[in-house]
């Protein structure tokens, strides 16, 4: 009895120890649940918390594009009644619109070595101080000369903003997000056309010797968000390596960056990239671009190239003389003429909006053929509207056209070549190679707006958009055979990309790009 007893004992005491390991076993099996959802959950909370940063350091760099953009929108219906009320002649009226983007290059070229020197986000803040005493001389100018010494001051400042935002964004931004981010200056620009449209339909009924002057004056508000907005976003962690300050940038990264890899990685890349660019400091950077290398040379080609064909396919002039052309098909009222600007501002706003959410889903180049082709369509049906003036069936397609129009640039040409003008350039080239491209497109954008009066009068305005249209065409093919696809690439592999293989024009696989930067090549 003892001994069956006693054996009874050894099992229970057996089954107790194995109870009790188990349950052991199952607290710790517990604790490393519980661990790992507590890691999971800050890691959650970390990644919403970044993706907010970042998402508000580039939205803040992008209120330098609400600047441009509300100009381009105000000044298209406050020259209704700059004309009234100065007297000015045509040939003024070209000169005052379309000086400031031929005098923003300035600006740009000025903005690319600025930025280096001072840095991307101060860069910005000058760009706004400038525009800013622009648009207030403005305001209050007596005559033509003092409204042309505003408009010239505004220019530059235009230009200084306008070229470094988007390198600032580029470099700020992760890979697989930096298209939907550096789109937000499209968005901006649009934004601010929208705004300059509103505000001329908002004091059109003013005097007309206070009205303009009010919707000029209005665009300085925007430039006192930018100055609040410089001492809330951080400096661009690569013009913090090229300058040697690691670990200032480091921490920037760290503020950037989802995971502690992650930031290991960007810093590594930005590091290879930084000691490129310094084995290259013998060599000037302008020599270089005037001298380049075939790559150097096919990113010129495609960034360039890019902003040439955003602006001489018309966009501009449709915006600043979208008033003349609605005049042209049969509207007579100055009222109606506005609220028809209005529309188009809306329409070129809201379909930015499908952009930001494709480009890096679908890439760049789809949305550029869908735009290309869509603005080729548009601007050829625009061009038959106006040869049927005087008609309700003319002025209705005109308007229709005019907006999806807009809506087809907003779409792909306008915000993607934002993306590329900022991405496609190596680190030592980026800021004074954007500046380069910014020229090529406000030179063509002055140069299309100075002569679009005086050109209407001989071809007509219809025959104008008509030549658009074929511009736009070839601009399709610009894109086919000029413009590779960067989506989900960082800025080091696609520098890597157009080195890589010269027999298709830079276009290399993901995973070449990859095993390059790898292999230190």
């Amino acid at each position: 009895m003892e001994k069956v007893e006693t054996g009874s004992m050894a099992n229970v005491m057996k089954k107790g120890t194995e109870m009790g390991l188990k349950s052991n076993y199952e607290r710790m099996d517990s604790r490393e649940e519980e661990e790992d959802e507590d890691l999971e959950v800050k890691w959650m909370e970390r990644r919403r918390d970044t993706k907010k940063y970042v998402y508000a350091c580039a939205m803040f760099a992008s209120l330098n594009s609400i600047l441009l953009g509300y100009d381009v929108g105000v000044m298209s219906g406050a020259i209704l009644y700059i004309e009234k009320d100065l007297h000015i002649t045509e040939f003024q009226e070209e000169i005052l619109v379309g000086c400031l983007s031929v005098i923003s290059l300035i600006g740009s070229l000025s903005g690319g070595r600025t930025s280096d020197a001072i840095g991307r986000k101060w860069t910005m803040g000058v760009g706004a101080i400038i525009f800013q005493s622009g648009m207030a001389i403005m305001t209050f100018a007596p005559s033509f000369t003092y409204l042309m010494i505003g408009r010239l001051m505004a220019g530059i400042g235009i230009g200084f903003g306008a070229m470094i935002s988007g390198v600032y964004i580029a470099e700020i931004s992760p890979a697989d997000a930096r298209g939907t981010l550096t789109s937000l200056i499209e968005i901006c620009i649009n934004l601010g056309i929208l705004l300059g449209y509103v505000s001329n339909y908002a004091f059109s009924g003013l005097p007309e010797h206070i009205n303009w002057r009010i919707m000029l004056g209005v665009g300085v508000l925007p430039s006192v968000f930018i100055g609040v907005a410089l001492f809330v976003i951080p400096e661009s962690p690569r013009w913090l390596v090229m300058e040697n300050r690691l670990q200032e940038a480091r921490s920037v990264l760290i503020t950037l960056s989802e995971t502690d890899i992650e930031v290991e990685q960007r810093m590594e890349e930005i590091e290879e990239a930084a000691k490129a660019s310094k084995g290259h400091e013998d060599k000037a950077v302008w020599k270089e671009l005037l001298y380049p290398s075939p790559a150097v040379r096919r990113m010129l080609f495609a960034g360039v190239g890019i902003q040439l064909f955003q602006q001489i396919t018309g966009i501009d002039a449709t915006v600043y003389y979208s008033p003349t052309i609605f005049k042209d098909a049969g509207i007579r009222s100055d009222k109606e003429i506005l609220v028809a600007t209005v529309a188009v501002g809306f329409s070129k706003t809201i379909f930015i909006l499908v952009a930001i959410f494709l480009v890096d889903k679908v890439g760049r180049k789809p949305l550029l053929y869908v735009s290309t082709i869509g603005m080729t369509c548009c601007l050829f049906v625009l061009g038959v509207a106006l040869t049927l003036p005087n008609s309700a069936f003319g002025i209705q397609l005109a308007i229709l056209a005019v907006c999806t129009n807009v809506a087809f640039f907003s779409v792909g040409m306008g915000p993607v070549c934002w993306v590329l003008s900022s991405e496609i350039f190596p680190l030592r080239l980026r800021a004074q190679a954007s500046a380069l491209g910014q020229v090529g497109g406000r030179v063509s954008s002055g140069l299309v707006s100075m002569s679009f009066l005086s050109a209407s009068r001989v071809i007509s305005v219809a025959g104008v958009f008509f030549v658009f249209a074929a511009l736009s065409a070839i601009s399709v093919l610009f894109v086919k055979v000029c413009i590779p696809e960067t989506k989900e690439k960082t800025l080091e592999q696609i520098e890597m990309m157009f080195r890589g293989n010269d027999s298709n024009r830079g276009e290399v696989e993901f995973e070449d790009a990859e095993h390059l930067i790898r292999e230190g090549k």
